[in-house]
Parts: C-alpha cells; structure tokens; sequence
C-alpha cells in the first residue's frame, strides 16, 4: 500500500470522526439548552427574566446575582390560595408512583415469563393480541375507562390510576419476554429439580435475571407516571388528592404571566430533581437494557 493511500485513509478516518463529533457535540447542545435556559431564568429577578423571555436575548439570561431565593419563594407560593402545600402534591405523586412502578415491574415481568417459558395452547395468538393493543391511542379507551371507574366508585380516589398497573403493560411484557427467551433452558430445568414452583422460579431466578429489563422498566414508567397530568386531572378532583403535575398547572395558570416566569421555571425544575437522580441511579442498568432487552430474541 502506497503512502499516499495510508494518508488519503487518515485523512477520511480524521474526517468521519470529525463529522461524528461535531454532530454529538451540536445534538448535546440543542438537547441541554432547555434545561440551561430554564436553570438561567429560574435565578433571574422577575424584571430581568421577563426583558430575557419576550426579548429573546441569550446574553440577558445570565444571571449576574443569582436569586437562589426563588425556589422557596416558588414552593411557599405554590401551596398558598387553592392547593394545600408543595409537601402534599409531592406525597401524592410519591406514593402513586411508587405504587405504580412496582406493580408495573412486577405483573410485566410475570406475564413476559409466562409467555416465554410456559407452553399452552393459544400463547402465541394472546401474544399477539396483547402487543396489537399498543396501537390503540389513549384518547380511545379514556371515556370507556372513565365510565368503568365511576360505575364502580373509584372517581376521586388513587385506584383508577394504580389498579391498572397490577395487570401488566404490553410494551414492558414483549421487553421481558425477549429477555428472559435468552435465558438458558437448563437453568429452568435445575431449578424444576430443585423443586421450585413456577412462581418461585420467576421470583428466586428470572427476575434476578432480569436487572437491566427491570431497570428500563423502572425508569420509562417512574418518569411517565411522575409527570403524567391527563390521568391525575381526570380521576383526581379534590385539592387533597393532587399531584405535582396538576399543582404545578394551577401554578402556572396562577403566576404564568412573565413577570412570575423565573418562579414556574424554578417550580417546574424542583419537580425535574427526582427523575434525574433516578436516571443517574439506574443508568448503568439502563443503558446495558437498552443494549441486550429488545434486540435478541
């Protein structure tokens, strides 16, 4: 091979990288500059975020004083006039999710097992059937399972928004399933040996197994259920009962004018926190799901 073919090759590999960066480096900056201009606003006084918001100007957003004080001002203020405190919106939110992740997690990776390990009659079909209800929309089945919910008493209470989760989500249940048909036949064996139960091999075996699947799981339903608003509005009408989704609208329609935008921006990234320290927590998990969940099979 001539010198020049080994410097022509440099060069186009040098080029490639160089192309591959530079995109990385410009999808990162349009992704992060959101967060950064809310962070920016949310420490501006509401004179100077209200001149950076209708003027458009990226130099105004640096805030030379940074009014840390905002975020308190923020939370005190959403607990004042309709809702009862910043501390029960977020108690509300806890619980619900928590509640809701763990039934996820726990129905999706029982029926995948089941539908990847146990051989009955029409397993194929049902499966089928299951994944085909990911193409209906939302909107579709909301006015069916708001009459449901209210026929049976359950309006204004937190069960139409966590029952739902004890019986599986069919994107998590084909995760599952791909996952645990990687698992070795003989492992199931031994453990059929050993005397365990189908129950006790999903619980003592597979889901030990299935930390990575567990993880995506975990993650995509933590963030949706934590800020999911539509359901919370619908089903949750007592001041009591709300979330921080629906108290942070109330806030907003209360203060959304841009003389109080630096206070939303501050609400609105108190209510971020949980979900990036949860992605931080999981994220090695995450990312080594994404990589081994719902590619083999």
């Amino acid at each position: 091979m001539s010198a020049a073919k080994i410097r022509s090759g440099a060069v186009g590999g040098g080029l490639v990288r160089f192309t591959a960066y530079a995109t990385l480096v410009l999808g990162t900056a349009i992704m992060v500059f959101p967060l950064l201009w809310m962070i920016c606003v949310s420490l501006l006084t509401p004179d100077k975020a209200q001149a950076a918001t209708v003027s458009g100007d990226l130099t105004k957003l640096v805030p030379a004083d940074p009014q840390w004080s905002n975020f308190g001002a923020a939370l005190s203020q959403m607990g004042s006039v309709r809702w009862k405190g910043f501390l029960d919106a977020l108690a509300n939110s806890v619980v619900i999710t928590t509640i809701v992740v763990a039934a996820t997690v726990l129905s999706s990776s029982l029926v995948g097992f089941a539908m990847a390990r146990m051989r009955f009659r029409g397993r194929e079909p049902l499966f089928l059937l299951m994944l085909a209800t990911m193409m209906l929309p939302g909107q579709v089945t909301m006015i069916p399972l708001f009459l449901l919910f209210r026929g049976l008493g359950w309006v204004d209470t937190i069960l139409p928004l966590v029952v739902p989760a004890f019986f599986a989500n069919a994107f998590f249940v084909f995760m599952y399933r791909q996952f645990i048909s990687q698992v070795p036949e003989a492992l199931v064996e031994a453990a059929k040996v050993d005397g365990w139960s189908w129950l006790g091999i999903w619980w003592h075996v597979i889901l030990p197994l299935c930390r990575p699947v567990t993880a995506i799981c975990a993650v995509f339903t933590f963030i949706y259920v934590w800020n999911d608003f539509m359901g919370p509005l619908i089903y949750l009408h007592s001041d009591e009962q709300a979330t921080l989704a629906v108290a942070l609208n109330s806030f907003r329609n209360q203060y959304g004018g841009v003389n109080k935008v630096n206070l939303l921006m501050a609400a609105s990234l108190v209510t971020m926190v949980p979900c990036i320290l949860l992605f931080l927590a999981a994220q090695r998990q995450f990312i080594e799901g994404l990589g081994k969940g719902a590619v083999k099979g």
